[in-house]
């Protein structure tokens, strides 16, 4: 028996399974990029991104589009960690005057239920500092980095490589 003639005989249009595999293929061939979280106890850390390092420098930046607490208890991140440098600092941005500046900080609150912003952008923001890095990162790499929570324990996370969409990031910082 041919395709056909099982398909007149089920009931079921050629259309029908057409449009089937179709919906399968493009389903297999989406990229995962919305489904780039990780959830650790009541922690959600929400796509891990670092930007491209600048040609001639050791350093980078990894930002997170979301870091939220969703429980009833203040938390901290208190270390990172990577294969890809030689050590990983957690940085704030703050005014100093006219300048906006970063600076080592030693934990990174994470609030009851609140969400922290570890994005590009202005005072009061963090970001995770690679500093020592053992080659550059280029747009379109992945690395793991190990976040430590002082209560929820230690995740480790994929982070992806990519320029930055908005027009708002800078890719330089001052010290």
């Amino acid at each position: 028996m041919n395709l056909l003639a099982l398909l007149r005989k089920t009931g079921f249009g050629l259309g029908f399974v057409l449009g089937g595999l179709f919906i399968g293929a493009v389903a297999l061939w989406t990229p995962q990029a919305h489904a780039h979280d990780f959830k650790q106890g009541d922690l959600v850390i929400d796509h891990p991104y670092a930007t491209p390092s600048l040609a001639g420098t050791r350093n980078g930046s990894v930002y997170f589009k979301g870091l939220r607490n969703r429980g009833g208890q203040a938390d901290r991140l208190i270390a990172a960690k990577s294969a890809v440098a030689e050590r990983v600092e957690l940085h704030q941005m703050q005014m100093d005057g006219q300048v906006m500046r970063m600076r080592e900080v030693p934990a990174i609150e994470l609030p009851a239920r609140t969400e922290v912003n570890l994005r590009h952008g202005g005072a009061g923001t963090h970001h995770l500092m690679l500093q020592g890095l053992k080659q550059p990162l280029k747009d379109g790499d992945r690395f793991d980095l190990e976040l430590v929570f002082e209560k929820a324990g230690t995740r480790r996370v994929n982070v992806w490589v990519q320029t930055p969409r908005s027009g708002n990031a800078s890719p330089t910082h001052q010290h």
